[in-house]
């Protein structure tokens, strides 16, 4: 059962503007990842749902975030029916992400009050999905979508639309400046944040630097 709101999950995402995207199947790289991202701040996570057994690696996740990483709002993300989004909910995601619009993915989620954030293209799947119940959308992939340009546009018939741009998103002072100027309600990052070693293996203290400096440049820029 999810442990926030969809109103508290939306109002984290705002509050911080960085949501960390990511998926590993080893569990243990997954907590250490996330607790590095907590370090730097966040507190929102999409954990997505891209392997074998991700449920599983998932389920462990969240006990372990419950457990010790207090304010950690962790949801799932690459979610494309509503068998899936049951498995989960049921397993505690507190936000389910999708690349696409699916009606009954919505009423799943509407059921147990938890957000549904869809994947959007256009004007009319946005105003499709906020008849559904979104209250964040998602554009993916940000910039193939047409990148903050496009966002601008969408926010001035539609300047109550929450949206989070994922894809062709970076953790630089150019690009967060132009995603925000444009009226984003935050912004997924995945590998750009991820900073691995020569050897392959995840650089978990510069994770948490270079998440920290994205959100204090965030708030920066809403300042």
């Amino acid at each position: 059962m999810a442990k926030y709101t969809r109103i508290e999950a939306s109002q984290a995402m705002e509050d911080t503007g960085i949501v960390p995207v990511f998926y590993h199947k080893d569990l243990d790289v997954c907590k250490k990842v996330i607790k590095a991202c907590y370090d730097g701040g966040a507190r929102v996570f999409e954990f997505t749902n891209r392997g074998d057994y991700a449920h599983e690696v998932f389920e462990e996740l969240n006990k372990y975030v419950n457990k010790d990483l207090e304010g950690m709002i962790l949801g799932v993300g690459s979610v494309l029916d509503a068998g899936t989004t049951s498995l989960y909910l049921q397993l505690g995601a507190n936000f389910i992400v999708s690349p696409i619009v699916n009606p009954e993915m919505a009423k799943t989620c509407n059921r147990r009050k938890v957000a549904w954030m869809p994947g959007c293209g256009s004007v009319t799947e946005i105003s499709y999905a906020e008849e559904l119940g979104a209250e964040v959308v998602k554009i993916f992939p940000g910039s193939e979508v047409g990148g903050p340009s496009f966002v601008k546009a969408i926010k001035g018939p539609f300047p109550w639309t929450s949206i989070m741009p994922t894809g062709g998103v970076s953790p630089t002072h150019e690009n967060l400046t132009e995603w925000f100027e444009a009226g984003v309600h935050c912004v997924g990052i995945g590998s750009k944040i991820f900073i691995k070693k020569a050897d392959g293996s995840y650089d978990y203290d510069q994770v948490t630097k270079v998440l920290n400096n994205a959100i204090q440049i965030v708030k920066d820029l809403r300042a």
